[in-house]
């Protein structure tokens, strides 16, 4: 009698474990998928369009056309935030794509913060809002050798002043060439 409630429990749990078995093997790569967007935005044809994403396109255009448009280099914070803002993103997207065409090009996430607050919190500060920059600029295509983030905390002010405006313009990533 043991040997059959043995035998038994043998066969329900094989049984249960084959129910759960998925059949991925994990030893390949993932399938990847190559699907295109129709020009609604929708999920194709006779998809219902619901899905929709929120990556904005990028147009990489000219080497020469991105370098003739003076592209800034300058993305600003809030008090106490390394959340890029909406002024900054034309910034970032400008030279996303300059870097985008140009392979060889490099440059540098300066993170600064405004004076307020102590050394070693605001070397941190910096270095978040740097890491942001650089983290928005891969998502648009950028290659992760051409982008290093660096922090100067508020060692290295862009304006002299104990006030709002002055902190203000002191609250930002500089991007530079490498």
């Amino acid at each position: 009698m043991t040997q059959l409630r043995t035998t038994l429990f043998a066969a329900l749990l094989a049984a249960a474990l084959a129910g759960c078995s998925s059949g991925v093997k994990l030893s390949e790569p993932a399938p990847v998928s190559d699907a295109k967007a129709t020009p609604s935005g929708g999920a194709g044809a006779g998809g219902s369009g619901a899905a929709q994403s929120g990556v904005t396109t990028v147009n990489t255009g000219n080497a020469r056309d991105l370098a003739a448009s003076n592209v800034g280099r300058i993305i600003y914070f809030d008090f106490d935030s390394y959340v890029v803002r909406d002024d900054g993103r034309p910034v970032i997207e400008g030279n996303a794509r300059l870097l985008s065409t140009n392979k060889s090009k490099r440059m540098v996430a300066e993170g600064h913060t405004d004076e307020r607050g102590g050394r070693e919190y605001n070397l941190a500060l910096g270095q978040r809002r740097a890491e942001a920059v650089v983290r928005a600029m891969e998502l648009l295509g950028v290659s992760a050798t051409q982008l290093e983030a660096v922090s100067f905390g508020k060692e290295r002010p862009a304006v002299e002043g104990h006030n709002e405006a002055a902190w203000a313009k002191n609250r930002r990533v500089e991007l530079k060439d490498r």
